[in-house]
């Protein structure tokens, strides 16, 4: 618990929340995984000037946009002044016409919802691999980090990439549901937006849920048997892919400063 009760490592904005370094989470071998590459947050469509005098000294080379096309084009990122290649690899929201076909019927419940969003977990896994697949690809090449990479509130297109990347570098599962679980602490929703729902939907769909992460997971299992087998025909990680990517992201852990 002493190796994970500071973590995630926030950065505090004024114009975007949920903004973290993945590092400092263990692994079961008995390193950790770096400080200072790989960041995840909501949208950057807010930021001010003070906000990138904030982000500019943490060196971000690559912002990967997970956000679908409208979605990023109603609300830009804001990242002039800041020296970095932008990536829209863009997961299209696809629980929308659900969701309005929910809203037409008495099932629109927060019930419903919660099931609704496990099936889009589930569609994150399995067809939109590939946009996962050229962010790993994106990590491994020369100069790919620092990378930062976020969605619309930095909860569920990001803490599924986030949560595959963790388990990737070996972090167990119960490390990779904290980081997770941090969205309900670190994300500020739009207010208007809990307005307008009902109560019992808001409370499903303005929080991160841990059964979504196992619905993804279980239905990896499910269709390739072990995680590895699924990193490798899908995300393009073979044993050689992943033992580099661990190089690059884990380092050993530091020992316990020796009390005076």
């Amino acid at each position: 618990m002493s190796m994970t009760r500071n973590l995630p490592r926030s950065v505090t904005l004024a114009g975007a929340s949920n903004l973290r370094d993945i590092g400092g989470w263990p692994t079961g071998d008995g390193s950790r995984v770096r400080f200072g590459l790989v960041y995840r947050s909501a949208a950057l469509s807010m930021l001010t000037e003070a906000d990138l005098g904030v982000l500019r000294p943490l060196g971000i080379r690559h912002v990967v946009d997970l956000r679908g096309g409208r979605e990023a084009e109603a609300a830009p990122s804001l990242l002039d002044g800041l020296d970095v290649t932008r990536h829209a690899l863009s997961i299209e929201p696809s629980i929308g016409a659900s969701l309005r076909d929910l809203r037409a019927t008495s099932q629109y419940t927060g019930e419903n919802v919660m099931a609704l969003l496990g099936r889009a977990y589930v569609a994150y896994a399995m067809d939109w691999s590939h946009r996962y697949r050229d962010l790993f690809s994106l990590l491994l090449q020369p100069g790919g980090c620092p990378l930062l990479f976020h969605c619309s509130a930095g909860k569920d297109r990001t803490g599924f990439g986030t949560a595959l990347l963790l388990r990737t570098l070996g972090v167990p599962l119960e490390q990779v549901r904290l980081d997770y679980l941090a969205t309900n602490s670190l994300w500020q929703s739009d207010p208007t937006l809990a307005a307008e729902l009902p109560p019992d939907v808001a409370a499903v769909m303005l929080r991160a849920h841990p059964e979504w992460l196992d619905a993804a997971f279980a239905a990896i299992d499910a269709a390739f048997g072990t995680l590895e087998t699924y990193l490798e025909r899908r995300i393009g990680l073979d044993a050689e892919a992943r033992r580099r990517l661990r190089r690059l992201l884990v380092e050993p852990d530091a020992p316990p400063a020796t009390p005076p």
